[in-house]
């Protein structure tokens, strides 16, 4: 696979850490809302680093197919799902060249995807929904447009960022369940670690 800049850049960020950026404990956002999801449903997991979420959720009974671009991370999901001893398709590809299948998950997990420029977040989303079955859930959660001001993690562009108006924006065709923005002290390994202004969506998609 050719790296496309984003890519590289990740891949250097991975390959220069010496161990887990983001940790091997799962985000607090999804171990509060995975119950939501349909018990031993298919869940997607978008950009998922080094599987600290998609292993998560493979110990939870999921079926789990999670997506990253970094081939450090992958090698690192696949060293973490065998010390945990579970089995998910972890597949290392770029998102954007990516086939997105329709209505074949359960649930889509994105934790974190700030990579994406506005154009390519628009152009993310509509995958997410597309391949999401009627009736799943989307999980989402970000860095809101206030965290710069902490530098405990993120991109420094704003533009990269979340506010509750973008989210209802962009799934207004969905059913939201949840949508807020709060203020919480993080622990994730050396990338995201202390007080951070935080954006959280669930999403339904409607049922045909």
């Amino acid at each position: 696979m050719s790296l496309s800049p984003q890519i590289a850049q990740w891949e250097q960020r991975y390959s220069s850490s010496g161990d887990y950026l983001f940790g091997i404990h799962p985000n607090a956002f999804l171990t509060t809302h995975a119950a939501r999801i349909k018990q031993g449903g298919r869940v997607l997991s978008v950009a998922d680093g080094e599987g600290r979420n998609g292993v998560f959720l493979a110990t939870q009974g999921f079926d789990v197919h999670t997506l990253e671009g970094s081939a450090t991370a992958v090698e690192r999901a696949r060293q973490l799902s065998a010390d945990k001893s579970v089995r998910l398709t972890i597949e290392h590809c770029d998102l954007f060249h990516w086939s997105w299948p329709e209505d074949k998950y359960d649930a889509v997990v994105a934790i974190f995807v700030q990579f994406a420029t506005p154009e390519q977040r628009a152009e993310l989303f509509s995958y997410m929904k597309r391949t999401v079955k009627p009736g799943g859930l989307i999980l989402l959660e970000g860095y809101h447009t206030s965290q710069p001001q902490h530098g405990t993690g993120g991109p420094s562009n704003v533009d990269h960022l979340y506010t509750e108006e973008l989210l209802s924006k962009e799934f207004s065709d969905m059913e939201i369940e949840l949508l807020t923005t709060y203020e919480a002290v993080i622990s994730e390994g050396h990338g995201h670690n202390g007080l951070s202004a935080l954006v959280d969506l669930v999403a339904r998609k409607p049922a045909r």
